[in-house]
């Protein structure tokens, strides 16, 4: 949504009520108490004119006399009272909102914490049958240490540093990193830092329940100008040319591969196997996924990572001779 259609939705939104308490009012008055022109008002109207209930019939719709508008540079609306009819959810439109606010209560700070606590409350007081089906869906957020979610919060809040001791799971490596924190995400599940690492020299995500230590210092945050949130609507996991292209040939059983992980191409085998190509920024993380699969996948390509994967096989079955 644009500044501008954001602008007139919140507009439209406090229009109504406005409108409907004061009876007719003059353009001119208010297009002042809006600080916008009468023309934007205008077009306000005409919007508005086209919003109601569900249905899209003439009597579900708000009324807007463009007579007096046009004529008398008055506004008048109508068939607006269903704004005073108290909010009814139907079991899945409740669960749906008490699964989401479960979600924000895990992830805000402690003051923003305590106002979803009260609308959770009073939704889940209201809410019946959705309440025994939401106790039955497994959000699955991670259970961060609360003095890390305290510091992370307390950071972001006030745009301040942030030292770190982060569990690196590929390395098997606990690392300490100065960070200036962007944003708080959740993200398949987990809640993620969104920060800039002065450790890497770059933006990153750090998975909040592997970071063991958090420390907020006396020194301003000031992440360069390019850091900025990324849009992690297709995955945590984005692939970028600059990236490790491996190849990798999977068997029947390991078919499964191409629906989890993003890739560049993929062909059939013979024997209904499949060649897959993909990007990896972390070639540990490949290894680990080609010895999980147990022999149903090798990698082709590069051959220094195919000889890493079998080297450490090798090694993992003599440990067990």
């Amino acid at each position: 949504m644009s500044q501008g259609a954001k602008a007139q939705v919140e507009r439209l939104l406090a229009l109504v009520p406005y409108l409907r308490d004061r009876g007719g009012v003059r353009l001119e008055e208010v297009a002042s108490d809006f600080g916008v022109t009468a023309r934007q008002i205008t077009q306000d109207l005409q919007v508005l004119w086209f919003c109601g209930l569900p249905g899209a019939m003439p009597g579900d719709l708000i009324e807007v006399d463009m007579d007096a508008l046009e004529g008398d540079g008055v506004v008048h609306i109508d068939n607006a009272d269903f704004l005073d009819r108290p909010l009814r959810l139907d079991a899945h439109e409740a669960l749906a909102l008490i699964v989401g606010l479960r979600t924000l209560r895990d992830v805000g700070g402690p003051g923003e914490r305590d106002a979803v606590e009260r609308a959770l409350a009073k939704v889940e007081s209201a809410a019946g049958d959705a309440l025994a089906m939401a106790d039955q869906v497994d959000v699955q957020i991670d259970r961060a240490d609360e003095t890390v979610a305290v510091a992370v919060s307390r950071g972001l809040q006030e745009q301040r540093r942030l030292r770190i001791r982060y569990l690196v799971l590929a390395r098997d490596e606990t690392t300490e990193r100065d960070v200036d924190p962007l944003r708080l995400v959740v993200a398949e599940g987990r809640r993620y830092l969104e920060a800039w690492c002065y450790r890497a020299d770059g933006q990153r995500l750090f998975r909040l329940d592997r970071i063991s230590e958090a420390e907020v210092l006396d020194q301003p945050a000031s992440p360069p100008e390019e850091a900025q949130p990324r849009d992690l609507s297709s995955g945590l996991f984005q692939p970028t040319a600059e990236q490790l292209l491996a190849t990798v040939d999977l068997d029947p059983d390991a078919r499964w591969v191409v629906d989890y992980y993003p890739h560049e191409s993929v062909e059939d085998l013979p024997g209904g196997g499949l060649r897959l190509r993909l990007r990896v920024s972390d070639p540990a993380w490949l290894r680990r996924l080609v010895l999980r699969l147990g022999g149903h996948a090798r990698v082709v390509d590069p051959v220094e990572l195919a000889v890493e994967v079998r080297d450490e096989a090798a090694a993992a079955l003599a440990a067990y001779s």
